[in-house]
C-alpha cells in the first residue's frame, strides 16, 4: 500500500481483531513487520472519534491495540540521506506551529536496521528545528515531559509517515502513543 494515513501496532494475539475493527474505516494491509498494520482510512477524524467513543464505553474493546499513529504526510526514501532530507522538509513545515512551544521528535523505525538510527535522527531533527525556529526570530524548547507538541515519524521499510500531535490531541485520543 503506497498511500496510507495510519500505522497500527497490535498487541499479542490481537491481529485478527485489529484487521476486523480497522477494516470498518478503510483499507488495511499487513506488513512484513510483526503486528504492524497500515491503514488508508476514508476519514481519519471520524475514525479517531469512533475509537474514542468505543474506548470510553468499553475500554476492553480496544485491548488489542498497542498504539495507532495517524499520519498527515508520507514519503518514500531509499537511503539514510534521502530520509534525512525528506524528514527535515516535513518537520520544517510545522515551524509556525512550534514557535514558542515545547516539543520533541520521536521516530519508530522498522527496517533500515544498521543504516538508520532512530535516536540519532531524533536528536538531529530536534536540533535542526530549534535552529530554524531561532533563525525565524522565535524560540522553541525540546521537552520530553508533557510537551506542547510531538512530531511522530513512523517508518515501515523505505516508507515513512509523519504527523504532529498537540498535547490536547494526545489527551483526547489516548490510543495515540508516541513514546
Amino acid at each position: 500500500m503506497q498511500e496510507w494515513n495510519a500505522i497500527i501496532s497490535v498487541r499479542e494475539h490481537g491481529f485478527r481483531q485489529a484487521l476486523e475493527v480497522f477494516g470498518e474505516f478503510g483499507e488495511v494491509k499487513r506488513t512484513e513487520f510483526y503486528n504492524i498494520i497500515l491503514l488508508r482510512a476514508l476519514d481519519v477524524t471520524q475514525m479517531l472519534e469512533t475509537l474514542r467513543e468505543r474506548a470510553q464505553e468499553a475500554p476492553e474493546s480496544l485491548a488489542f491495540l498497542a498504539r495507532i499513529i495517524p499520519v498527515t504526510r508520507t514519503f518514500i526514501f531509499n537511503s539514510p540521506e534521502e530520509f534525512e532530507e525528506r524528514a527535515r522538509s516535513a518537520v520544517f513545515g510545522w515551524k509556525p506551529n512550534l514557535l514558542g512551544k515545547s516539543f520533541f521528535v520521536r521516530i519508530h523505525r522498522r527496517g533500515f536496521k544498521g543504516r538508520l538510527s532512530s535516536m540519532d535522527e531524533e536528536r538531529s531533527l530536534d536540533t535542526l528545528l530549534l535552529e530554524e525556529l531561532e533563525r525565524s526570530g522565535g524560540a522553541g524548547k525540546v521537552v520530553f515531559e508533557d510537551p506542547d507538541a510531538v512530531i511522530a515519524i513512523e517508518t515501515v521499510g523505505n516508507r515513512a509517515g509523519i504527523a504532529l500531535f498537540t498535547r490536547e490531541e494526545k489527551k483526547r485520543y489516548p490510543f495515540i502513543r508516541v513514546d
